[in-house]
């Protein structure tokens, strides 16, 4: 999948609440009631990451939840990115 330029990544990243850009890469924090639901929130992105072949970076913090995407491949954001964290947007609704 090709490299997005800097300018679809503005683009793109304006229609994608909470998510932000870091160097080559997308990045989000989610917060949670307790460490058990960020747990479930991981396991939950880890079945779409791999049904998606495409793994983030995760970073737990008690029951604070860090994402970063990029795709290592390219050597930067790609639409592969963008699909993935809209799909985990859509897990995180799911929680309460």
């Amino acid at each position: 999948m090709a490299l997005l330029s800097k300018e679809a990544v503005h683009e793109r990243i304006e229609k994608i609440a909470g998510w932000s850009q870091q160097g080559n890469s997308l990045h989000k924090k989610y917060t949670f009631k307790s460490f058990l639901s960020g747990i479930q929130f991981v396991n939950k992105i880890a079945e779409a990451a791999e049904n998606a072949g495409h793994h983030p970076d995760i970073g737990i913090n008690y029951n604070v939840v860090s994402i970063t995407l990029s795709t290592h491949s390219e050597g930067g954001v790609t639409e592969k990115d963008f699909n993935l964290a809209e799909k985990i947007d859509q897990i995180r609704a799911s929680f309460p």
